[in-house]
């Protein structure tokens, strides 16, 4: 197995979401592990093209990549400060009342900042929250005010203006830096931007960054090939009878390794360079059998995430979205970066 990581593909994605945010400054959003491809990698490399802020979940993904930054990397935790989290050289993104009252008390004077909730109802203060601390808060001297858009990746859906208008009727006249747009912000033009901005899934080679350059490559090896006569069955539950002879070949991949179970029997596909070779039978849990009757020749490994099937197009299939492909890669796959 093998996963090919293109890390000029991320820093180049990056650049040019930055470059559609000219007035902001750019941070990069570097949680579950750079969304699976190795936040080891991918945050000093960024770092190396000029970014200086680093968002994460969780306090420990912070801690894991501060040694590997210079100290003017400013890492922000998403989940704010949390009872015990070890927060030293990081800067904790404060969700409510509680986490900003305990932070206070127990990092006077150093760096915090603050989440509002614009409508999506997940993370961050509420108006009245807001508004009974607001002074206190902005007296402590906050790094930035952020918030996060529900339905950035729908354009003309009508939550975007709203979260918008609310964020700037609870943060005009602070001032303080502010965020709002994430990738899908970005793309809904100046008016999100605001003073920095997140990209975060576009860095990867997803949507809704359309212009995304492809960043992963997942290459399957072939363990077995056996012909199969018209009927007889393939894979688990006999869910798949050849509709003729024909050739298959079982790859050495599967659910345990992140490919979804929910591509079986949906048209998934893995390529020999340009030729499509379908996914026949269940994904089990460490194989995935393929139809290659039509290749002159099986190679040794064939390809399930490539630019015939990027993350997306996969995802559409599984029915899901191209973050949940990026995240659930595992770690049995030898990874090479580019």
């Amino acid at each position: 197995m093998g996963l090919q990581i293109d890390i000029a593909a991320i820093v180049a994605n990056h650049a040019a979401l930055a470059a559609l945010a000219p007035g902001a400054r750019a941070a990069a959003v570097v949680k579950a592990d750079a969304y699976g491809l190795g936040a080891d990698r991918v945050a000093p490399a960024l770092y190396a093209a000029g970014v200086r802020d680093f968002f994460v979940a969780l306090a420990h993904e912070g801690r894991a990549i501060r040694p590997l930054l210079p100290q003017d990397a400013r890492i922000n935790v998403l989940s704010g400060h949390m009872e015990g989290a070890d927060l030293t050289g990081l800067t904790p993104v404060l969700n409510s009342p509680a986490q900003f009252f305990r932070d206070r008390a127990m990092r006077p004077g150093q760096p915090f900042a603050i989440q509002l909730d614009t409508g999506m109802n997940r993370l961050g203060m509420e108006a009245a929250e807001w508004g009974a601390i607001r002074d206190e808060a902005l007296a402590a001297g906050p790094a930035f005010i952020m918030s996060h858009l529900a339905c950035a990746d729908e354009p003309d859906h009508p939550a975007n203006a709203a979260q918008l208008s609310a964020f700037c009727a609870m943060t005009d006249g602070c001032n303080v830096p502010r965020s709002l747009a994430a990738t899908g912000g970005i793309l809904l033009g100046p008016d999100y931007h605001f003073d920095m901005v997140r990209p975060g899934v576009g860095m990867y080679g997803g949507l809704p960054f359309a212009q995304a350059r492809g960043v992963v490559t997942l290459s399957l090896r072939v363990i077995q090939t056996r012909d199969v006569r018209r009927g007889e069955m393939v894979g688990y539950g006999a869910s798949w009878h050849a509709p003729r002879d024909c050739r298959i070949a079982t790859v050495d991949a599967g659910y345990a390794d992140g490919i979804l179970r929910s591509l079986s029997g949906k048209g998934a596909q893995l390529f020999a360079a340009d030729v499509a070779c379908p996914v026949v039978g269940r994904v089990s849990m460490d194989l995935i059998t393929v139809d290659v009757t039509d290749l002159d020749a099986v190679p040794d490994r064939l390809d399930l995430i490539c630019a015939h099937q990027p993350i997306d197009r996969l995802a559409d299939i599984a029915g899901t979205i191209g973050y949940e492909v990026l995240t659930s890669l595992g770690l049995r796959y030898q990874r090479t970066y580019l």
